[in-house]
């Protein structure tokens, strides 16, 4: 049987404006309202799935890896790993995590696989026996960055990770490291080859969607954020995904939505897609 828990990490405040592309203020102000710095509160949620045999997560958020003058640029809300002391209070330690799947490299997904910045220390991998699951395609863009986003990465730990011996890298829809409870699909229009996972479960299909949609307002088809390499490619994407959950009577996983972890996907009288049966948190045995 198969054990699903949302982990929280990291929070953080970005600009609303960057996270809803060209939506106007007074719309968005509504779904996700802003402090005196125009910034929006966001989750830097993974996901935790145990089966029995192997203690999977999914995503590691942002972490605590960064110095503390650009943990304050980047709107990081705390100075310790919250990740890691979460995934504690269930009773697991970074060690017994045996695989570690990343939608993608950017910083708010992966820096929680570095240990916390301390001074004159350099960082190391938090998880010494995980072996970790990236795309190829979404290895290839870290590794080699478009001036649009190479600020977004971590080159330290790319390093890192090619250093361990544990990255496996895929371009399939499934990993050597996983059961046939897994299997992914790729998206491009936020950056190329983001990996989203999905999770056979008993209620039902589980997809950990990343940044394809960040949280419940982007489920909306034509939000978008700043950040999205080709936003109108995302949009047929997000279609194309809604459609499948909603056949599979299905969940949509979110990271970065503070107040929802999971919801499913129906259509309203309109035909648009609206988020349902939100759960704030998943404790799902």
């Amino acid at each position: 049987m198969i054990r699903l828990d949302s982990v929280e990490g990291n929070t953080q405040r970005l600009d609303g404006g960057a996270m809803f592309g060209n939506c106007p203020k007074a719309v968005w102000a509504k779904w996700a309202p802003p402090d005196e710095l125009n910034r929006i509160e966001l989750a830097c949620r993974g996901l935790l799935v145990r089966d029995g045999r192997q203690t999977v997560l999914l995503e590691a958020g942002i972490g605590a890896f960064f110095e503390p003058k650009l943990r304050d640029r980047y709107g990081v809300m705390e100075s310790e790993h919250v990740l890691l002391r979460f995934l504690a209070t269930l009773g697991v330690a970074p060690e017994q995590v045996d695989v570690v799947v990343l939608s993608h490299l950017h910083f708010d997904h992966a820096g929680g696989l570095l240990t916390p910045w301390a001074q004159g220390e350099r960082p190391r991998l938090a998880f010494p026996r995980a072996r970790f699951v990236v795309g190829r395609r979404a290895w290839q863009r870290a590794t080699h960055p478009h001036f649009r986003d190479r600020a977004s990465f971590v080159p330290e730990l790319n390093a890192l990770l090619e250093q361990s011996g544990r990255l496996e890298l895929i371009d399939e829809h499934s990993a050597p490291s996983l059961s046939g409870d897994y299997s992914f699909s790729f998206s491009d229009g936020h950056t190329p080859g983001l990996t989203m996972a999905r999770i056979v479960t008993e209620r039902g299909p589980v997809t950990f969607v990343g940044d394809l949609m960040p949280g419940v307002p982007w489920v909306h088809v034509p939000i978008t954020m700043g950040y999205d390499r080709y936003p109108e490619l995302l949009i047929e994407e997000k279609q194309a995904l809604l459609d499948k959950v909603i056949a599979d009577q299905g969940w949509v996983y979110f990271t970065h939505d503070p107040a929802t972890a999971a919801c499913r996907i129906r259509k309203d009288a309109k035909g648009r897609y609206e988020a349902y049966d939100r759960q704030p948190t998943l404790a799902w045995a």
